[in-house]
C-alpha cells in the first residue's frame, strides 16, 4: 500500500530559510515541495501551521553499546530516544560495545544485534586499535563510515589507545578509500597535578588539562599534512584548539571538528563536587572557555554538533559514591541534543537558521549522505522533525528513553519541543510520544 501524505507549515527550513510550504510526500520520499499551501485531494493533509517543519536530526557521533553491554545502552532504547529528540539518523562509534568494531567479525555481530530495534536510521564507525593493524582494511571496506582511534586510554580496556605509529601505518588505506580519521584528541603528559580529593570537580578537570588536547590536536595534524587524509577532531572542549586547527583548515578542506551541547550548555564553575553525572572526557571547561566555544559557534568555526551520547549505569557512573576519577566518563543526552543548544542559544544569538545546518545539512556532507539526507528537498528521505520552537518542557525522569535515566540535564527546562518525527515517511513520534516501531534503516558507506 502507497504511503502519501502531505505537511503544511507557515515555516519549513527549506534552502536555509523558513517559507510557508507544503510538503508532498510519497512513500519514504519527499516527492514534491509546493510553496504556500496546497491541499492534495484524496491524501491525508496535515496542518502544522503553528509549528516548524525541520529535517530531521543527524547525530554522527554516538555511543549504544550493543551488543555485550546493552544493560548499558541498547538500539531499541538509544534509537527511541533519538526520535523522540528530532533524530533521524545516527552513526554509532565502535565502542563501548563488546566486541568492539575492530574487525568485520564484530561488525557483523553489531549489524546483527540491531536487527529490528532500529527506530531511525543507523551507520556505524569502525575502530582502530594497535592489534588490528592487518584487518583494517577488510573493515573500511565493509560499509563504516569513518574509522575512529583513541590517543589516551578510551576507558574500555578492549579499545586501548594507539601512537602515532599506528596512524601513519592506515594513512595510506584511508586515503585510498576515502574515509575520515576520528579521533579522540587527547595526548597525556609527564606534567600532572596530583589528586587529592576523588571527590573534586575542580580536580578531575585539573588532571585533563586543555594542553593534553592541544597534545594531541597537533600531533593529528602534523599526520594529516603529511598524508594528505580526511582527519575529523570529535569533542573539542577547549577553545585552545581552534586557532591551530583554524590554521590548518585555511590549506586544506579535509580537517573538520565538532563540539557537544555539554560543552556549551553547562560551566565548571557550576558542577558540584562528587557529580559524576557531569564527568566526561575531555572534560566540561570553565566559563571563559565555553564563551569562547560559543563565539567560535557563532564564528560558524565547527564544521557539525554530535551529542557524544555515552551513558552508562548508575553504579559505574559512580552515583552513589561521587567519586569523579572512578566513574565512567559520560555524558547521557542523545534526546536532548536539539533542545539543549536551542536552549542554551536563545541568549547568544544563534538562531535556528545558524543551528539547523549544524545538525543537519552539514553532518549530512561528512558522512555523504547530502544526495539524500539533512535537507528538505524534492528527491530527499523524508526525515523530518515538527518543533514547536515556542513551548519549553522540564527534563523529567518519565519523559526519558534513555535506559537509564541519569542525565546532567535531568531537572532541566528546555526550550523547543519535538512535536512529531517522520523516519523515511512513516510517524514514528506523534505527540511526543512514540507512534510507531522499526522504521529505521541500516545505513551503509557505499564504495566509491
Amino acid at each position: 500500500m502507497k504511503n502519501e501524505f502531505c505537511i503544511y507549515s507557515k515555516s519549513c527550513f527549506i534552502e536555509g530559510d523558513f517559507i510557508e510550504a507544503t510538503l508532498h510526500i510519497q512513500d519514504d520520499k519527499i516527492h514534491a515541495i509546493h510553496t504556500g499551501y496546497k491541499v492534495i485531494h484524496g491524501i491525508e493533509n496535515l496542518n502544522y501551521e503553528h509549528f516548524s517543519v525541520i529535517p530531521g536530526i543527524i547525530d554522527a557521533h554516538v555511543h549504544i553499546n550493543e551488543p555485550g553491554r546493552t544493560y548499558w545502552e541498547g538500539f531499541d532504547s538509544a534509537t527511541k530516544a533519538a526520535a523522540l529528540g528530532g533524530t533521524t539518523t545516527l552513526i554509532e562509534m565502535p565502542l563501548n560495545a563488546n566486541p568492539v568494531t575492530t574487525t568485520v567479525e564484530a561488525f557483523n555481530e553489531k549489524k546483527s544485534a540491531a536487527e529490528n530495534k532500529l527506530h531511525v536510521n543507523c551507520g556505524f564507525y569502525g575502530g582502530v586499535v594497535p592489534t588490528n593493524m592487518a584487518d583494517i582494511e577488510e573493515l573500511m571496506v565493509s560499509g563504516v563510515f569513518g574509522i575512529k582511534g583513541f590517543l589516551t586510554h578510551s576507558g574500555i580496556d578492549e579499545f586501548p589507545n594507539v601512537q602515532s605509529d599506528h596512524l601513519k601505518a592506515i594513512a595510506p588505506l584511508l586515503r585510498q578509500h576515502d574515509l575520515p580519521l576520528l579521533l579522540h584528541c587527547e595526548l597525556a603528559d609527564s606534567n600532572t597535578p596530583e589528586v587529592k580529593n576523588e571527590f573534586s570537580y575542580q580536580e578531575y578537570l585539573h588532571s585533563r588539562p586543555d594542553r593534553w588536547e592541544l597534545n594531541a590536536i597537533k600531533l593529528a595534524l602534523e599526520i594529516q599534512e603529511q598524508f594528505n587524509i580526511k582527519l575529523h577532531i570529535v569533542h573539542l572542549a577547549t577553545a585552545e584548539g581552534l586557532p591551530v586547527i583554524n590554521e590548518r583548515k585555511k590549506n586544506t578542506n579535509l580537517v573538520t571538528v565538532e563540539t557537544c551541547p555539554h560543552y556549551l550548555f553547562f560551566n565548571a564553575e557550576d558542577i558540584p563536587d562528587a557529580s559524576p553525572i557531569y564527568k566526561c572526557a575531555p572534560p566540561i571547561r570553565d566559563k571563559k572557555n565555553n564563551d569562547r566555544l560559543w563565539n567560535a559557534m557563532l564564528n560558524s568555526e565547527f564544521d557539525f554538533l554530535g551529542s557524544d551520547h555515552s551513558p552508562a549505569p548508575p553504579e559505574i557512573k559512580q552515583l552513589d559514591s561521587g567519586n569523579y576519577f572512578k566513574a565512567w566518563g559520560g555524558i547521557a543526552g542523545l534526546q536532548f541534543l536539539l533542545s539543549a543548544l536551542y536552549t542554551s542559544g536563545k541568549n547568544r544569538g544563534l538562531s535556528l537558521k545558524v543551528l539547523l545546518p549544524l545538525l543537519t545539512s552539514k553532518p549530512a556532507k561528512f558522512l555523504n549522505l547530502d544526495h539524500k539526507k539533512g535537507a528538505l528537498k524534492e528527491g530527499y528521505d523524508a526525515d523530518i522533525a515538527i518543533l514547536d520552537t515556542e513551548a519549553s518542557f522540564n527534563v523529567t525522569e518519565e519523559i526519558i528513553a534513555h535506559r537509564h535515566k541519569a542525565s546532567p540535564y535531568l531537572g532541566q527546562e528546555l526550550f523547543g519541543k519535538v512535536i512529531h518525527t517522520f523516519v523515511n515517511g512513516k510517524q514514528v513520534v506523534k505527540n511526543s510520544q512514540i507512534n510507531s516501531l522499526n522504521q529505521g534503516q541500516l545505513l551503509l558507506k557505499k564504495r566509491t
